[in-house]
């Protein structure tokens, strides 16, 4: 039997050797789009099963809209099988997370701690602006609702903003870098980054878009602010994600209606509106004046 075996694994080295030799070799030296494309098709062909069996047990039904619990499900399963892909990827083209600007060290936690709180600090000062101004008011009976969500949106928004910032700036950015200029690969990745979010919510996120993709430009700025490391982009987006989201849950604020919601933002999201494009702008310009 051991004696079969040794013919049978002989006959396939022999025969799929080489042609996983000239996979490998197309694989590495392929052009960044063709690398970028293969990434984002595996990525999806693998989570549909995940996806398709979520979505039996949630009880959701296409094309009905996600209710949050029924999202975030969805949400975690896709973003916990992105590393995992990428992973392949780095495997293949003989990389390592190191070059997608991931670096397991006490650098990347120190800018990870300022991004956050740069993030955190940017919405406050935004918000704080609005209130004075009487555009907002802030509901104090709901502050009890914040003790027992602050933590549970704190990790989700560490997975969201990591596992985006891994994709974004580092895989997507740095691949397109080989191929083409530094600023055409930024405004690239930027769009695909705010397109992307279309998948989840068109009506809310199309006013989103530009805020989206300035929002995109100002993390690559902080990679390269950074020296080229993904912790103070993480942190920054973390930030973001994690303060929105908790006003959000608690319905800690409400508009007034003073002024147009284009300034506000439109569906109350910061992004689709002049106040959260001034906030990212200004966090643009604190990283760029500080780099």
């Amino acid at each position: 039997m051991q004696e079969v075996y040794r013919v049978f694994l002989f006959i396939l080295i022999t025969f799929f050797e080489p042609s996983v030799n000239a996979l490998l070799a197309f694989i590495e030296n392929a052009p960044a789009l063709v690398i970028v494309v293969a990434f984002f098709v595996c990525w999806i062909v693998c989570w549909l099963p995940v996806a398709t069996v979520s979505a039996i047990l949630l009880n959701w039904q296409p094309p009905k809209p996600l209710q949050p619990e029924q999202k975030m499900p969805l949400l975690v399963s896709l973003y916990l099988l992105a590393p995992l892909i990428l992973w392949g990827v780095v495997w293949l083209t003989n990389k390592s997370f190191s070059d997608y600007g991931f670096v397991a060290n006490l650098s990347t936690l120190g800018y990870l701690a300022l991004g956050f709180a740069l993030g955190v600090g940017s919405l406050a000062i935004v918000f704080g602006g609005q209130f004075g101004l009487g555009l907002c008011s802030f509901e104090k009976t709901n502050f009890k609702l914040l003790l027992p969500i602050l933590l549970p949106i704190f990790l989700i928004a560490l997975l969201v903003g990591g596992i985006e910032e891994l994709i974004f700036r580092g895989f997507l950015f740095t691949e397109l870098a080989q191929d083409y200029p530094v600023w055409v690969a930024a405004v690239i990745s930027s769009l695909i980054f705010a397109l992307l979010h279309l998948v989840w919510e068109q009506r809310e996120t199309l006013p989103q878009l530009p805020g989206l993709w300035l929002m995109g430009m100002v993390l690559v700025l902080a990679r390269f602010a950074a020296s080229d490391n993904l912790g103070l982009a993480w942190g920054l987006h973390a930030g973001w994600v994690w303060a929105i989201a908790t006003i959000d849950t608690a319905e800690l604020i409400t508009y007034t209606g003073k002024v147009s919601d284009w300034f506000t933002g439109k569906n109350n999201k910061p992004l689709a509106g002049l106040a959260g494009i001034i906030c990212v702008l200004g966090t643009g310009v604190i990283i760029w004046l500080n780099s």
